[in-house]
């Protein structure tokens, strides 16, 4: 499934064939020919790439970029060592320091994850454009893309963490995570980042494997850190201000975030956070999570004594047992959960109870802010005979799930939102909204402030059957809504909600607080009134728009 490279070169004209017919051409009448080239008007040229441009600093060694549209350009940094062989669950390790200018003009390796039949289905490949290149352990890799390198400048920093659950994605997973715009518009510096997913970042050996493995169970997380660590070390030379660093992330990346606020070890390494369709108030169970290490252990054919050769196994190999491993044991296991490869709770790295618990714990000084969209997981998005169904159909429909309550749950639904037709209100039902309340509810207790967005936009496409769906927010907290144009349809009117949201996002980075001349005045959250900034094309603050929808839901 790898991108083709010598492919994507001849696309742009560089492909060996290209080159070697280049330098077959004679020159003829030129008698310099670099002061020819040299004399061209280079005004509307947008990539600069050379000895001389984009070079940059790191405790490690230099590196080398390049500089597009007025962006310096940093691709695939190392900010760990290759996690392959001794490296494998153990905690992320410095990258060995280079001597020579390392190129970083291509994006690092996505993390070990299944990728059989990622593009299988044509309409989400298609409206999602995924983006995956090289997969392997050598994948502790970070993006940079800053307007200024070593100016004496101190910008915010972003850090952008995917999604994908714990077990899949990568840092340009879709286009629109691209952090160009987003520099350029605000003068601030984008970092994304890889690390360690699914078995690889988070098989708990700590039961079977002891002290060696005790951090096992969250080096996926620890990965996280080790690139706030780079950040911290390094993004003064970048033009960046290490002592003003925002992480977001979506979906699953908006776990990543929560479950970073609560680490102890993250302590001053972030001031502001934002969680975007996901958060999570605790983490995995270390009694379930060491019991998932024990079957993952048998299904190699192992013992205590002998479970170092799991560093030996080839990924994918190791990938099929565990999954192999998380099936028998829920198989076998009565109550077991389907929580799966996970950051667990080991009151070491991640905290046991709930995080937030407390005006003092840990993230307690960070201000977070909270989106979710209307309609995340939208079912009828790619299956137009979906959207006839009526509201018995939708009562059918969530049965599986709600069991005997589903009645209630819609009448509750149809109830606060009357002008919506039952399509509308079985994506709504599905929706991630109830837990990020709880998760603001949780924040709003400590001592910074907690802001709280829901996006309702939608885009004219698929016969406005894709709605508010999850991650369509994302291009325009980013700027993007021009390059992720298969989500928003492309144009002035997503670009003109995207330049809100955008400010809004750079002002939260500032200050802590996303208030700009470019929307009504945004309230902090109170558990009270549950103030909530509703995006869409007309902008304005609510007070807990689906309360009483929400609640048929919490007794589940």
């Amino acid at each position: 499934m790898a991108t083709n490279r010598r492919e994507f070169l001849q696309k742009v004209g560089l492909g060996g064939a290209g080159l070697g017919m280049a330098a077959a051409i004679p020159l003829k009448g030129i008698t310099n020919p670099d002061k020819h080239i040299n004399s061209f008007d280079e005004a509307d040229q947008f990539l600069r790439i050379g000895d001389d441009i984009a070079n940059a600093e790191t405790i490690y060694g230099k590196i080398r970029g390049y500089e597009l549209n007025g962006i310096y350009t940093f691709l695939g940094v190392s900010y760990g060592a290759d996690t392959t062989g001794k490296n494998r669950f153990m905690p992320p390790q410095r990258p060995e320091p280079w001597s020579d200018v390392k190129h970083t003009i291509w994006w690092g390796n996505s993390a070990p994850q299944i990728m059989d039949n990622r593009y299988a289905n044509v309409h989400y490949s298609f409206a999602d454009h995924w983006n995956y290149d090289d997969v392997s352990e050598d994948c502790l890799k970070l993006n940079v893309w800053t307007p200024g390198i070593a100016d004496g400048k101190k910008r915010p920093v972003l850090v952008w963490l995917h999604g994908g659950g714990f077990t899949n994605g990568n840092a340009i997973e879709q286009d629109g995570y691209h952090g160009e715009n987003l520099s350029k518009q605000g003068d601030i510096v984008f970092v994304s980042i890889n690390h360690r997913l699914g078995p690889m970042g988070f098989t708990d050996l700590s039961g079977v494997g002891g002290e060696k493995y005790k951090a096992s169970g969250n080096v996926g997380m620890l990965d996280i850190v080790a690139a706030l660590d780079w950040v911290k070390e390094n993004i003064s030379n970048f033009g960046g201000d290490p002592d003003n660093v925002t992480i977001i992330g979506q979906s699953g990346g908006g776990s990543k975030v929560t479950a970073t606020l609560a680490m102890p070890i993250a302590k001053g390494k972030v001031q502001k956070a934002v969680a975007l369709s996901g958060s999570m108030l605790k983490g995995i169970d270390p009694n379930y999570s060491k019991k998932l290490g024990e079957y993952v252990m048998k299904e190699a054919g192992l013992t205590p004594a002998t479970l170092d050769k799991l560093q030996e196994v080839p990924w994918r190999t190791y990938l099929d047992i565990s999954y192999r491993a998380l099936e028998k044991m829920r198989e076998e296991s009565t109550g077991s959960s389907r929580t799966g490869f996970a950051p667990v709770a080991d009151g070491a790295y991640l905290p046991s109870g709930e995080f937030f618990s407390g005006p003092d714990s840990d993230g307690s000084d960070i201000p977070l802010m909270i989106c979710t969209t209307f309609h995340e997981w939208n079912p009828t998005r790619a299956n137009p005979e979906l959207e006839a169904i009526n509201f018995q159909g939708v009562i059918e429909q969530i049965k599986p799930r709600f069991g005997n309550q589903s009645e209630s749950i819609v009448n509750a639904y149809q109830a606060n939102f009357p002008e919506k037709k039952p399509a509308e209100i079985w994506s709504m039902i599905l929706s991630n909204r109830l837990s990020a309340v709880n998760t603001a509810t949780f924040k709003s207790k400590q001592n910074a402030p907690v802001y709280m967005a829901w996006f309702g936009w939608e885009p004219n496409l698929y016969s406005g059957r894709m709605r508010a769906f999850h991650c369509i927010d994302i291009c325009f907290w980013f700027a993007n809504t021009d390059r992720m144009y298969t989500h928003t349809g492309g144009g002035s009117r997503p670009r003109k909600l995207s330049e809100k949201m955008s400010d809004a996002l750079l002002a939260f980075m500032r200050t802590g607080n996303p208030n700009n001349p470019q929307l009504p005045d945004w309230p902090a959250f109170t558990v009270e009134n549950g103030e909530t900034m509703v995006l869409n094309d007309r902008c304005g603050v609510e007070n807990d728009p689906d309360r009483s929808a929400r609640l048929s839901l919490t007794s589940i």
